[in-house]
């Protein structure tokens, strides 16, 4: 169990839904409060955008390793300093924003991507902070953000075990008490097929802490399955209208669709339930509609039991169909009509 300003995050809780706004405000703040807006009214419970510069985040060069040359890149053609320029959310936007986000009962907090903007964003007193997966082995930022002592959820994309071990471990002896892992794959847009959903449970038996899912796919499904096996959290990228464009848009949630992921997911929390066999409560009007062994022929006392006469039926108020072996070749002791359900008073 984790807990986050007032909300517990844990297997007997509903799916804590954060909304990740990115880059998706496209440098218009009117349109970032306009996403807060939309968010709760979604029913996300949180609202996440990201807290750097671009000089906190790369150096302004467009050759080499900095320049995104992958022709299967969203970002392909345009330099790393380029993209986050165009992508950093204004710092002197986050406060409005996290006013607003608050004043609509959303928890509002940030990624930080170095010590300064940690600083920044502890004069906003944020309430928790998440780790992007590309920082989640960059210890020193990890040991710095555990020790404000507020909750800390980390996104596992490309981390190996050990890498992991170290992470975890380094947020532990930081401070860090309230932990949650979001198992996750680092391409934009991702796949169902390369999910690997089954990495949840196992990340919670490693680390013995929450365990949720940063889903970079594309609708609900995956979010929604990932509840099956022990997802506790959910964060998915939100915009208004990805045919409106912005750096993240073409893999980021509409309104209606984060409204969905919303219902799905706590429909699939519920769902879970406990083991149970037998009847439940809402079921034992059912029953009398099971099968059972009727008399389908009117019979008269001293006539023999068999297929033609007795049969397996619905409804099931009559001897279980189990019995139909045994009964076959017994004789009647009264008259019985048809449609009478098989009795052992009727038959010896």
């Amino acid at each position: 169990m984790a807990k986050i300003v007032n909300r517990e995050i844990g297997l007997h809780q509903p799916p804590f839904i954060i909304a990740e706004m990115s880059g998706n405000h496209n440098h218009s703040l009117e349109r970032a409060l306009q996403i807060v807006e939309a968010a709760a009214k979604s029913g996300a419970h949180a609202l996440k955008i990201q807290t750097y510069t671009p000089d906190t985040m790369t150096l302004d060069l467009d050759e080499c390793e900095f320049h995104i040359s992958d022709p299967n890149s969203l970002w392909a053609g345009t330099s790393l300093y380029k993209l986050y320029g165009k992508a950093y959310t204004p710092w002197e936007w986050h406060k409005p924003i996290f006013d607003r986000a608050r004043e609509l009962g959303l928890i509002a907090f940030s990624t930080p991507f170095d010590a300064t903007s940690v600083e920044f964003l502890e004069t906003l007193n944020v309430p928790c902070y998440k780790i992007a997966s590309f920082e989640n082995t960059d210890l020193p930022l990890i040991r710095r953000v555990a020790a404000t002592g507020k909750p800390l959820i980390i996104s596992t994309g490309m981390a190996t075990v050990a890498e992991l071990d170290d992470t975890v471990h380094a947020a532990r002896n930081a401070g860090c008490r309230d932990l949650i892992l979001l198992k996750c794959t680092s391409t934009y847009p991702s796949t169902a097929k390369h999910s690997n959903l089954v990495t949840i449970p196992h990340l919670r038996e490693l680390f013995d802490c929450e365990v949720g899912l940063s889903d970079h796919t594309l609708g609900v499904g995956v979010s929604v399955a990932s509840i099956a096996l022990g997802a506790t959290v959910i964060e998915k990228h939100f915009t208004l209208n990805r045919s409106d464009g912005g750096v993240d848009s073409a893999f980021s949630m509409e309104p209606a669709e984060m409204a969905q992921l919303v219902i799905e997911s706590e429909r699939a929390w519920q769902a879970l339930g406990q083991v149970i066999y037998g009847t439940t409560e809402p079921e034992q009007k059912s029953i009398q509609f099971r099968r059972s062994l009727y008399i389908v022929q009117d019979m008269k006392a001293g006539d023999v039991l068999t297929s033609k006469n007795v049969r397996a039926i619905r409804p099931g108020l009559g001897l279980p169909p189990k019995y139909l072996d045994v009964v076959l070749g017994m004789v009647f002791t009264r008259n019985v009509e048809r449609g009478t359900a098989l009795s052992w008073e009727f038959i010896g």
